[in-house]
């Protein structure tokens, strides 16, 4: 049956339901489009960590910076160059290596960024952000993993932060780090080259102090890298 004035008000109300339908359709699908990216920061928790490392904005200037948290899908930095929200950054970073993702917000002396990755990289991220995390609380001094072995020449020199050097003795060393023997002691946290290999000072010992290096060195060239003077 057509409708006429007397079906006026079911025309009216079928309009209104449809619009009314549309509109909880569409604020559903808005809801579905946020829901996840929220969920996805809620899914990883930050750990303080200290981390020294390099990164790249978008128009190729390089900048140091110190990581100061991060979670398998995200961190936060000290950085001199700040970039835009959206930005995309490349970082490398000490025991980490190199990470990707984009600002995403502005902090003092710094910005958060995200950190893309495969399921599998993050699990490799969250397993190596416990080890640090732990290494800080219990104070340990570097990654014992690697057996400690003596250096045929104990001997070595030492490179400090602001480019003076000095004679020290190797107490032992590892693919990872070494025990110092030295009447001065740089300070903790501090940068430094032992012969050719870069490291960071972790812990003061009792008669010198104990180095983690920057990267992991090849067995066959550890005794040649650390004696180059």
């Amino acid at each position: 049956m057509p409708f006429g004035p007397a079906n006026a008000p079911l025309t009216l109300i079928a309009v209104g339901l449809s619009r009314l339908i549309g509109a909880a359709m569409m604020a559903l699908a808005q809801k579905k489009s946020v829901l996840p990216a929220a969920v996805e920061r809620r899914r990883f928790q930050r750990v303080k960590v200290h981390l020294l490392g390099r990164y790249m904005l978008p128009d190729r200037r390089e900048f140091p910076c110190q990581i100061i948290n991060m979670s398998p899908g995200g961190l936060a930095m000290l950085a001199p160059g700040i970039g835009n929200v959206g930005d995309r950054v490349i970082a490398y970073l000490d025991h980490i290596g190199r990470v990707e993702g984009k600002i995403t917000r502005i902090i003092d002396n710094g910005f958060a960024m995200s950190v893309g990755a495969t399921p599998r990289k993050r699990d490799k991220l969250a397993a190596q952000l416990t080890w640090l995390a732990n290494r800080d609380i219990l104070n340990l001094p570097e990654d014992r993993r690697h057996d400690r072995i003596v250096p045929r020449n104990p001997i070595a020199l030492l490179t400090l932060e602001d480019g003076s050097q000095m004679t020290c003795r190797i107490i032992d060393l590892s693919l990872s780090g070494a025990a110092i023997a030295a009447e001065n002691r740089p300070p903790v946290h501090s940068q430094v080259s032992l012969g050719m290999v870069q490291a960071r000072v972790v812990r003061h010992l009792e008669e010198g102090f104990a180095l983690e290096f920057v990267h992991e060195q090849p067995a066959e060239t550890l005794d040649d890298s650390i004696s180059a003077r």
